[in-house]
């Protein structure tokens, strides 16, 4: 467990399922953020664990214990060799944004991607989704690739761009 001012970054446990799904489902119903249309059930954590394999799946607390997001590094290939490359994922509730939580999370996804022997962090995001974008390239992402017209939601096509930071 870490403890970062007001935030304490630790790896979900079985009873975080609700909150981690509450949080998804936000970004599912209100934005760009999240892919899927649909809203999904508590079993999006267990899903997101076991593609995370040995590497972080996080959630992150605020000063009173509640849960305002979560995050999670996650091979993006099966294979060995690509084992130096994670994709990171991030969702924090809204009321608990630009407060600095992202970036400190992000830095601790970091910190232990250097343990692991990881070089390279990828993030996907809809090209709809400025919020994100904005907040990878002041963390030092740049875009290294884009899926034109790769989805649809809520009636709009979107991109999917990459962005890549090396550590």
């Amino acid at each position: 467990m870490a403890t970062s001012n007001e935030i304490v970054i630790r790896p979900v446990v079985e009873a975080d399922a609700t909150d981690f799904a509450d949080i998804f489902n936000y970004f599912i119903n209100n934005s760009f953020a999240a892919y899927p249309e649909a809203p999904v059930d508590e079993s999006i954590m267990s899903r997101m664990v076991e593609r995370a394999g040995d590497w972080p799946v996080i959630a992150i607390e605020d000063s009173d214990g509640k849960t305002i997001g979560f995050a999670a590094l996650r091979p993006i290939h099966m294979a060995d060799t690509l084992r130096r490359t994670a994709e990171v994922s991030m969702f924090i509730r809204p009321e608990a944004t630009h407060q600095g939580i992202g970036s400190k999370a992000l830095a601790w996804l970091e910190d232990e991607a250097k343990r692991l022997g990881i070089i390279t962090l990828i993030a996907g995001a809809s090209s709809l989704n400025e919020p994100s974008l904005a907040f990878q390239r002041k963390c030092g992402f740049v875009e290294c690739g884009r899926f034109r017209r790769a989805g649809v939601k809520f009636g709009k096509e979107y991109d999917v761009v990459w962005m890549q930071k090396f550590l």
